[in-house]
C-alpha cells in the first residue's frame, strides 16, 4: 500500500510540474501575439502619421508655390 501511495504521489507531483510547463508556454505565446499585436498597431499609426505629414508638407509647398507666382 506505501508502494502505491508514493507512485500515486510521484505522479501527482509530476503532472502539477508538467502542468506548469504547460501553463508557461501558453502565457509566452499569449504574450508573443499581444507583443505581435502592438507592434502591428504601433507600425500602422505610424505610417498614418508619416503619410499625414506628407501631405500637410505638400500641401504647404503648394501653397508657397501658389503664393510666389
Amino acid at each position: 500500500m506505501k508502494k502505491l501511495l508514493v507512485i500515486l504521489a510521484i505522479g501527482a507531483f509530476a503532472a502539477c510540474n508538467n502542468a506548469s510547463d504547460s501553463v508557461e508556454a501558453s502565457v509566452d505565446s499569449v504574450k508573443t501575439a499581444a507583443e505581435a499585436t502592438i507592434d502591428s498597431a504601433q507600425n500602422a499609426a505610424e505610417a498614418t502619421i508619416d503619410s499625414a505629414q506628407n501631405a500637410a508638407d505638400a500641401a504647404i509647398d503648394a501653397a508657397k508655390d501658389a503664393t510666389k507666382q
